[in-house]
């Protein structure tokens, strides 16, 4: 039986790209427009919850793909992910036709062909392997879980991780159904904004001199729950006159104790710490060398309480946490490339550094991460 190649995978290249001007949280409604229509109640709770959720979520700034004049888009998910992915090539000093392997994480999944095929096809990369992956937050990390595996074992040799998302069409005013609106269809509105986010790396047959990245890691959870963010789409196509009378496509999330019940596991504990301890274990980080922790998260306060969790448990300091998300607002899955590629532009690593990043994606209660670490030869 052959022996399967182990190779160790460097972290060439980043590039991001955010859509507009940055949008402080008051001005959202004059991007995404005034819900009107809504029930009473409703209409009653958007009015009181707003200013709530601006002291909760502690985001300055959203990123929107719309024309600040006109209200018509101006980027689409390829074009974002083909801005992104370009910086992080001329990063990695790499040309798009020495990309042997895309593999795209993203929530949307409409487009046939595949978003991953068209991005090839956007950079003019005639010939590669292609992958899309689709779930909500953790699909980036998916993404580049796939492309770590199949260039350790030694399948190719150079690949491009992307992720983007437009979620500001699903928030807009005009999207909804509004006479028919749930509090949990509209809670979103206020957390999601747009963005795509690209990382380039390479198989190496030594770890030296450059970022490499260690370690990635997925677990499914929600095995036993009900889902906590969802629509309810059929799993078949379904006529859209049908859709927008029922209110299908609205993209719901739980809040308060429902959301509470679900994820927090026995130990009092929640999923996001668990699974991050189970990651750390299983995969030996070390973690007296973490100079950068990346908690992918919008919510202040539950950060806050995460972090409290990792230091108690896993000895890590309040003081590692590295984010982006109050100044660029929350894109979902990108965010985490995003956020790296800030990091790469912005800090000086040295040898030994540890970068470690985990996420929570409460739709079915899915977690994944990964481990970065900073080699310098002597």
């Amino acid at each position: 039986m052959p022996t399967i190649q182990q190779n160790f995978v460097k972290v060439l290249g980043t590039g991001s790209f955010l859509p507009g001007n940055p949008v402080p949280f008051d001005d959202i409604d004059s991007y995404l427009g005034e819900i009107t229509q809504a029930p009473a109640q409703v209409l009653r709770w958007l009015k009181r919850t707003k200013n709530i959720m601006k002291e909760i979520l502690e985001i300055e700034y959203f990123h929107y793909a719309i024309d600040p004049q006109t209200k018509e888009r101006n980027e689409d998910e390829i074009t974002m992910s083909v801005k992104a992915a370009n910086r992080a090539l001329e990063a990695a000093n790499m040309r798009a036709e020495d990309i042997e392997v895309i593999t795209y994480g993203s929530p949307c999944a409409l487009q046939m062909p595949s978003t991953s095929t068209r991005i090839q096809e956007a950079l003019g990369i005639a010939k590669c392997a292609d992958l899309q992956i689709h779930a909500n937050c953790t699909s980036a990390y998916k993404a580049l879980l796939t492309a770590h595996d199949m260039l350790r074992c030694g399948r190719y040799k150079n690949a491009l991780v992307v992720s983007s998302t437009l979620n500001s069409p699903v928030f807009s005013a005009g999207y909804y159904n509004q006479e028919i609106l749930k509090v949990e269809d509209v809670l979103l509105r206020w957390f999601l904004c747009d963005g795509a986010g690209a990382v380039v790396l390479q198989a190496c047959e030594e770890n030296k001199n450059g970022l490499f990245l260690d370690a990635t890691h997925m677990e499914s959870l929600g095995g036993k729950k009900a889902p906590v963010m969802y629509n309810r789409m059929p799993a078949y196509f379904v006529d859209y006159r049908k859709v927008i009378q029922e209110g299908l496509h609205h993209v719901c999330q739980l809040a308060g104790n429902e959301i509470v019940d679900r994820v927090v596991d026995d130990n009092k504990v929640t999923i996001f710490t668990n699974g991050l301890q189970r990651m750390v274990q299983r995969y030996s980080v070390d973690l007296s060398k973490l100079r950068f922790f990346q908690l992918n998260m919008p919510t202040k306060h539950v950060v806050e309480v995460i972090l409290g969790e990792c230091n108690s448990i896993l000895g890590i300091p309040k003081e590692k946490l590295y984010t982006r998300i109050s100044k660029m607002g929350y894109p979902g899955p990108p965010a985490v490339f995003i956020s790296l590629d800030a990091l790469m532009r912005e800090e000086k690593l040295n040898h030994g550094d540890v970068i470690l990043s985990f996420v929570l994606e409460v739709s079915k209660l899915l977690v994944a991460g990964f481990s970065m670490s900073y080699k310098e030869e002597k």
